[in-house]
């Protein structure tokens, strides 16, 4: 019996550890490379007691497997023994299991992306040689993409994100429509505390807008619009003006000249999503705005769906009154796929789903992929969405390196963002910015 509990039992686990090898490959972990096969004694109480059916005993408690004395453990966070600050708490996670440990693995990914120099790669034959100097090689770091939903920003993650523009702590943003303007419209009125379950036949009749749990007055938008309107007829007429400043050089040329002639200045002029959204960091001149800070600090913001919210109702009206008004988000593409492409290291970290997750992802395509990924959304992948796309399915399409080892947390960004903040980019300020003063993520042409 014993015999025969032992051939089965190895054969259910050979098929068991196959299982689990593949399901345990995201995790970078391989089964059959941890764990040791010892089987149950045949002398054990167990084995040797006859009153327990062979067939149950090989089922319940058949043979084990013994892990490594090195492998770690599943323990948390022990408010008897520790002095429960938040860093002590944080510090426990990644053994924690569940989401808790992706939140640990998310900080220890987020930590690699920023720390990442060219120094850590070995220059090799066939390199540029303009990057062959270990003095330039330590000055370059990896290209960070930021993204976020709406929501991030009509909560109090704006505040976080905020922190993060305000500092330079990110090097490119993608966000939505709601992203940028629920922005400005903070600096004009307050959102307010609400409740998912109050009434929205009730709300509409009062004015008000809910937003899940919170309540943001129709008047928030009148104001929004009352500031907006004159700012669009206004880049309407810079337009124009620099449009009829060209016809009026083109019309000089003599015609002999060539193309080669054409001054810098004729190069077609059009304003641009992202152009559009810095001028409204510029013209808000409000500190509390995190376009205001991402203008300041030459961060850019895109926004290929900058129509679909308050600022495309704006453009709308506009054209009633005024048509001919451009913008154009041809040169947006090719300015964020270029920063993608002039990186020799990206990563990327976003909150939510959609169209910022995978125009973000699309760009660091044009590379090969990113190399640090942090996803954090409540998104899943049984209906074939992009938004619950895992980083696996990224890998597949090019979007993310087949050698990288990206997180994703599923959980609210807005419960889990600011902690892994607080143990990343909040922790060491005056020391990201002192290390990060000689660094770019790109040579320039005329230096590489």
């Amino acid at each position: 019996k014993i015999r025969e509990r032992t051939k089965s039992s190895s054969r259910h686990k050979k098929h068991k550890t196959g299982n689990l090898t593949m399901a345990a490959s995201d995790d970078s972990i391989k089964t059959d490379e941890i764990l040791t096969h010892q089987p149950l004694a045949a002398d054990s109480a167990v084995s040797a007691n006859p009153h327990i059916p062979s067939v149950s005993a090989s089922a319940v408690l058949g043979e084990s497997e013994s892990m490594p004395d090195d492998h770690p453990i599943c323990i948390g966070h022990d408010f008897q023994t520790s002095d429960n600050s938040i860093d002590s708490i944080m510090s426990s996670m990644l053994q924690t299991g569940f989401q808790a440990t992706n939140v640990g693995k998310a900080i220890e990914e987020i930590r690699r992306m920023r720390k990442w120099r060219l120094s850590d790669v070995p220059w090799k034959e066939g390199d540029d040689e303009a990057l062959k100097d270990p003095s330039v090689r330590k000055n370059i770091r990896a290209r960070i993409f930021f993204a976020y939903t709406s929501n991030q920003i009509s909560c109090g993650q704006r505040e976080v994100i905020h922190f993060l523009a305000r500092h330079k702590m990110v090097d490119v943003i993608v966000t939505t429509a709601g992203g940028i303007e629920e922005d400005i419209i903070k600096c004009f009125e307050h959102t307010y505390m609400g409740d998912f379950k109050l009434s929205g036949k009730e709300l509409r009749k009062k004015g008000i807008n809910r937003i899940g749990n919170l309540l943001v007055p129709n008047k928030n938008y009148c104001k929004f619009e009352d500031w907006m309107a004159p700012l669009i007829s206004k880049l309407h007429d810079e337009q124009d003006a620099r449009w009829l400043e060209q016809a009026r050089e083109l019309a000089s040329r003599n015609e002999s000249s060539t193309d080669d002639d054409m001054p810098e200045m004729m190069t077609p002029f059009s304003i641009t999503p992202s152009k559009f959204i810095a001028r409204l960091g510029k013209e808000i001149d409000n500190e509390q705005s995190v376009l205001y800070w991402a203008n300041k600090n030459d961060i850019p913001v895109f926004c290929p769906a900058l129509t679909d919210g308050s600022i495309g109702d704006m453009l709308y009206f506009h054209s009633y009154k005024r048509p001919g008004f451009v913008l154009d988000i041809a040169r947006d593409i090719r300015g964020i796929n270029d920063l993608a492409v002039q990186s020799y290291a990206s990563g990327q970290i976003i909150l939510g789903g959609g169209l910022v997750k995978h125009h973000t992802c699309n760009a660091n395509l044009m590379r090969n992929g990113a190399d640090y990924s942090v996803y954090i959304n409540t998104g899943h992948e049984f209906d074939g969405s992009d938004g619950g796309a895992s980083p696996d399915e990224a890998i597949s399409w090019g979007k993310i390196r087949i050698n990288a080892d990206p997180v994703k947390v599923c959980a609210d960004a807005t419960i889990v963002f600011p902690l892994i903040v607080s143990q990343t980019f909040a922790k060491d300020v005056e020391e990201w910015n002192e290390s990060v003063r000689e660094c770019v993520c790109w040579l320039p042409a005329d230096t590489a």
